[in-house]
């Protein structure tokens, strides 16, 4: 065990810890505090009754609980583990800190502390994909690899196995990022377009927060950025250490000639060997090529890029009915990654989207469903706002309003005729009707499987 795990279990023993957010993502923090000898509150800002057997099974472990609508308003303790999606500078948060607390989170501890070598992946789209990707390829040239942070499990209570030779990948969110004090030995950020722009102050700061995966980093650090992505070209002159930069536009130090993904002019795959469709996961997996090229043999990728069908609720197939292709991108929550996800098609889409706004524009979708679709299914709280765009840039194409999934995906088959494509993409968050994107996704395959 390393000086600083070994410090800070022993800091834990009868330390008062709070811990705010009781998400599955804490409930292994929780069980790891516990059981390094801390006095632990857990705040969240559901009721008793509907954490349910959560919360009888924190009572029996001897957590005090605060829960309901004034879970914030004792804050205390030597540690206060916050929730990624909870403002740092929320007034109770800023008094705790006041009167002594330490203010973190379960991924900034795990990074102060972690022995192995991290890269960590963050970006407006393609972080999962990317995260994915490297973790693979790692995993197949023998490293023993642990993924986490936004996918994965909590690694914070997992420490104990991690060794200094194994190697950790992390996808960050903005929000995980924000208040985050170092940096990763490598860096990538995908690219970086408005987004989350209901919890940021304003765009600017979305970006900083992006930008605070490589900023603490030393000469030691690398961050590989996208040339083909104008808020990423800025960063380049910004790091530290060493840049790799990767376009399919343009040449750079993984760049795509013709069909062939080059590094440093060497060639390494030709996309046509790629399984998931879309330019835009060459660019992912240019990303992932960046992180682990040198310690990845070229077969490993090439392996792997004929063999990984991609990962769940991004561009994925579910079934043909009389001809008609569907899939399910439901992860598909901002405009741009909406606009991405269309361009991976030839065919005719009947589009379903609709969702949670973030106070992001929607006025670059308008081209895309002029281009790219046959009819536009609304469902949820955006779906005026989408149907407005819609009938600006693609006056002739259908516009149908939903109340629900049921009827929507019925309306997308009514509309779809053999050789086009029903496409869930949401262009928005799925906090108005689901708790993730995952269960809205799981909801459309249930309803396309049962037609």
């Amino acid at each position: 065990m390393n000086e600083k795990l070994k410090a800070f279990k022993a800091g834990l023993k009868d330390s008062n810890i709070c811990v705010v957010g009781i998400g599955i993502s804490h409930l292994p923090l929780i069980h790891y505090l516990v059981k390094n000898g801390a006095n632990v509150t857990a705040c969240d800002k559901k009721s008793y009754e509907a954490l349910g057997e959560t919360a009888v099974q924190l009572e029996a472990l001897g957590v005090r609980l605060c829960l309901g609508e004034g879970y914030l308003s004792s804050l205390s303790g030597d540690i206060i583990f916050k929730t990624p999606g909870l403002r740092p500078d929320v007034p109770e948060l800023l008094q705790a800190e006041k009167e002594g607390a330490r203010i973190t989170t379960e991924m900034e501890v795990f990074m102060e502390l972690c022995p192995a070598p991290i890269t960590a992946i963050t970006g407006s789209d393609g972080k999962t994909t990317t995260t994915t990707l490297t973790y693979k390829l790692m995993s197949m040239a023998g490293f023993k690899t642990h993924v986490g942070g936004n996918i994965g499990a909590p690694l914070l209570p997992e420490i104990d196995n991690i060794q200094a030779e194994d190697r950790v990948v992390l996808e960050l969110s903005s929000f995980q990022l924000m208040t985050m004090k170092q940096s990763p030995q490598t860096a990538i950020i995908t690219n970086i377009t408005p987004n989350h722009l209901d919890y940021h102050t304003d765009y600017q700061e979305y970006i900083d927060a992006k930008m605070n995966i490589f900023s603490h980093q030393n000469h030691d650090g690398l961050v590989i950025l996208n040339l083909d992505n104008p808020v990423t070209v800025d960063c380049v002159g910004k790091a530290k250490g060493k840049v790799l930069t990767f376009s399919r536009k343009q040449k750079a130090d993984i760049w795509l000639d013709g069909t062939m993904i080059k590094v440093h002019n060497e060639p390494v795959l030709d996309i046509c060997d790629i399984k998931i469709p879309g330019m835009h996961n060459v660019e992912n997996y240019m990303a992932a090529i960046g992180a682990v090229y040198g310690a990845v043999k070229k077969e490993h990728i090439i392996d792997c890029a004929k063999n990984f069908g991609g990962v769940a609720h991004r561009i994925e197939f579910v079934r043909e009915i009389d001809g008609v292709r569907y899939y399910n991108s439901s992860i598909d929550s901002s405009p741009n990654r909406t606009i991405n996800t269309l361009k991976v098609f030839s065919e005719p889409v009947v589009l379903i989207a609709g969702g949670k706004d973030k106070g992001i524009p929607y006025d670059d979708l308008g081209p895309a469903i002029s281009e790219h679709v046959k009819a536009l299914v609304l469902v949820g709280m955006t779906a005026n706002i989408i149907g407005e765009v819609a009938k600006k840039a693609a006056p002739n194409v259908p516009v149908f309003y939903e109340d629900n999934y049921e009827d929507a995906v019925k309306t997308a088959k009514c509309q779809a005729n053999a050789g086009d494509v029903v496409l869930l993409s949401n262009a928005s968050t799925s906090f108005d009707l689901f708790r993730n994107f995952e269960e809205r996704g799981n909801l459309f395959k249930e309803l396309v499987n049962r037609l």
